[in-house]
Order: structure tokens, then C-alpha cells, then sequence
């Protein structure tokens, strides 16, 4: 079930901001004092985290792309990454309630 979980939160998360442009992704989160791109970023970081904590390999810093419009393909990869990589229900309920937080943030 997390799994699914997860990837109605990762589809969700996409539908509300692979529209957007350049200025929304600038635009001040609703919870706290760091851009929306910056939030999202920190979930794609956090998730990445899971992901080589799964593998048991090495944490390693997801690069910041120069265009925020690529964010919502981030978020893609790194979850499933975090599938791919076998992590446990209560990993995956993790992430999933990162990315949902996240949303909510925005």
C-alpha cells in the first residue's frame, strides 16, 4: 500500500505544479520563508536521501538545475528511485507524507 501511496502523492504533487513558470516557482512557499522552488528542491534532496539510505549506498547532493521547470521531473525520479531501490512500507509512508506535506506547503 505505501508504495501506491507514494505515487498517488508524487502524481498529485506534479498536477499541481508542472504548469507553472518561472515566477510561481520564486513566488514565497505558504509555510515558511524559502522559495516554492527551494521547498521542492529540499523534498527532491530528502527522498534522494531515502533512496541511497535504501541501497545502503552513500547520500549525495542532488544537483539545483538552473531551471526550476525541471523540478517536477526530479521529484519523478527520485521516487522512483526509491521504488526501484526496495525500500520498506514505513520508508515509502515516509516519503509519501514528505511529498504530501510539501504540497500542502506550496
Amino acid at each position: 500500500m505505501s508504495a501506491a501511496e507514494l505515487d498517488k502523492a508524487v502524481t498529485l504533487l506534479v498536477r499541481q505544479v508542472v504548469h507553472w513558470q518561472q515566477p510561481r516557482w520564486a513566488a514565497v512557499a505558504t509555510a515558511g520563508n524559502v522559495s516554492r522552488a527551494d521547498l521542492v528542491h529540499r523534498l527532491v534532496q530528502e527522498v534522494a536521501n531515502l533512496a541511497a539510505d535504501a541501497e545502503g549506498e552513500p547520500r549525495r547532493v542532488v544537483p539545483r538545475l538552473d531551471n526550476d521547470l525541471a523540478l517536477p521531473d526530479q521529484v519523478r525520479v527520485v521516487a522512483a528511485d526509491l521504488l526501484a531501490a526496495g525500500a520498506d512500507d514505513e520508508v515509502l509512508a515516509r516519503a509519501a507524507a514528505e511529498v504530501t506535506a510539501t504540497r500542502n506547503a506550496l
